[in-house]
């Protein structure tokens, strides 16, 4: 290819109009009818829409090679009709041309000999040909058939056009139905419904979301009649109120209400978008967010701080009730903490568990193991437990912790755990009949001999009372000679409860 032609076809903003059609390869059905018609009109064997490229040239419309997609562009014959001045270039005998005579597409098959062909102008630049070939050379063209050549290569320019602009439609249109798609999903995730109100007619358009928060009907229009009246009556007036201030007065609208047929709550935004010359509402906009979950949270979370008052009245009142007794008890500094200080751990670890289940209640285990250790049951230290485990309501799960605590308290210092042979065994049942409850009993064995003390200390009394909010709960506490024994009997919810 001589280099007057290679700069041509290597011209950067050639290349750049090139490019920027995003043409693929394949054949288009508008070119390959043009590519028949223009080698009919010529009587040739071969017909063609090209696009030449810096290194490829390729075939849009391929009449009499169906099947090839393009060549080589150093041996393209339309890369010189691009770098020719001439509107139209013709090759009579391609064997003679000092030209093409060594193309291989001269002397090998299809030994192409005659060529004429039109550029294809987009742009302001040359990017292609319409062009027919024949096998065999002719002596002369008639100039009337070179100026349909010409005029066929403006209509191929402005198909390449058109197609372009209608592929970047598609893309753009592609990209606002993405774009309307992912607000769409958005707003579908984030529950937000969204409305454009025409002041006007009345009329509400509004997304799904929207029509499902106000239980109206799937399609169909929407009025702003259809949203009051979908609205609960008592939050109405606030409704009207809202909106009635944002079009007279500007300010955006706000307002919290229930939907009549669900009783979820809805918070709603929006603004006045525009305005007719003397200052009319025309046109409003914005959107309503569910916020019943929000407001089951809140009103939860109240819920939660009353009973979290109440419980630290409670706690504080056990408190000093227990510190006024063990300080009678023990009058001695150290004797009253050391006494306090466990009773008070014993309420502390009580109140952690239940505060990390929201006072939900706690595992019967979890309650046993806040005395025994974690390992109660893997690694018992000379106790014996056996039970199911099971959930404890929050005053029992309490009542009960402070009964244990007392309960080992005793057995180190005075029962089965003083000495190095006693044991305690724990076991309950959990009754169904006549109605649900634990059965708990706590039995020393093999320690000291015991008697039952001349006048109940304030363990034997926070033992027997350490449950006294439970109705109908009950606690007996026993002094045999073998050891300390303990029956607990605790109702409990049922399980649907």
């Amino acid at each position: 290819m001589p280099d007057s032609v290679r700069a041509v076809i290597d011209d950067p903003i050639r290349l750049g109009a090139l490019d920027a059609l995003n043409m693929t390869d394949e054949p288009d059905a508008d070119f390959a009818r043009l590519s028949r018609t223009v080698a009919h009109i010529f009587k040739a064997e071969f017909g063609l829409v090209t696009l030449v490229g810096a290194e490829w040239q390729s075939f849009h419309g391929c009449f009499g090679a169906e099947g090839m997609t393009g060549n080589k562009t150093e041996l393209s014959f339309c890369a010189h009709t691009l770098a020719s001045p001439d509107d139209v270039t013709v090759v009579l005998d391609a064997s003679t041309d000092e030209r093409f005579k060594a193309n291989l597409l001269v002397t090998d098959a299809p030994q192409i000999r005659f060529y004429a062909g039109a550029p294809i102008i987009i742009a302001g630049q040359r990017l292609g040909t319409l062009c027919v070939l024949s096998a065999r050379p002719r002596d002369a063209v008639d100039p009337a058939l070179l100026e349909q050549l010409v005029d066929l290569a403006g209509v191929a320019a402005a198909l390449f056009a058109l197609k372009d602009e209608a592929r970047v439609r598609a893309r753009t249109a592609a990209a606002l139905l993405r774009e309307e798609w992912r607000h769409a999903l958005t707003l579908e995730a984030g529950k937000v419904g969204s409305w454009v109100w025409d002041v006007r007619t009345g009329e509400v358009a509004c997304n799904d979301m929207f029509r499902r928060m106000y239980g109206l009907a799937e399609s169909g229009p929407v009025r702003v009649d259809d949203v009051l009246e979908a609205t609960h009556p008592a939050d109405r007036a606030t409704v009207r109120s809202g909106i009635e201030a944002s079009l007279r007065d500007g300010v955006d609208y706000g307002a919290e209400a229930r939907v009549g047929n669900s009783g979820r709550w809805l918070t709603m935004r929006g603004r006045v978008y525009q305005r007719d010359a003397e200052g009319k509402a025309l046109i409003m906009m914005g959107a309503s967010i569910d916020i019943t979950e929000s407001k089951q949270s809140a009103d939860q979370t109240r819920l939660l701080l009353r009973e979290l008052n109440h419980r630290v009245k409670n706690t504080l009142a056990m408190i000093q009730s227990v510190a006024r007794q063990t300080i009678r008890q023990n009058p001695d500094p150290r004797a009253f903490i050391e006494a306090f200080s466990g009773r008070l751990r014993t309420i502390s670890d009580a109140h952690v568990l239940l505060a990390d289940r929201d006072w939900s209640g706690v595992q019967l285990y979890e309650v046993i193991a806040s005395q025994l250790g974690p390992n109660f049951l893997t690694n018992p230290d000379r106790a014996e437990v056996s039970g199911s485990d099971v959930m404890l309501p929050a005053d029992h799960a309490l009542g009960l912790g402070l009964i244990l605590h007392e309960l080992t308290t005793n057995a180190m210092r005075h029962g089965a755990w003083s000495d190095d042979k006693g044991t305690v065994s724990i076991r309950w049942d959990i009754k169904t009949a006549p109605e649900r409850g634990l059965a708990l009993n706590w039995r020393e064995i093999g320690g000291p001999q015991v008697s039952p003390p001349q006048e109940h200390g304030l363990g034997t009394r926070l033992i027997e009372r350490s449950l006294a909010k439970v109705l109908d709960s009950e606690v007996k506490l026993d002094f045999t000679p073998d050891g300390v024994v303990a029956d607990v009997w605790l109702p409990l919810p049922t399980e649907d409860n």
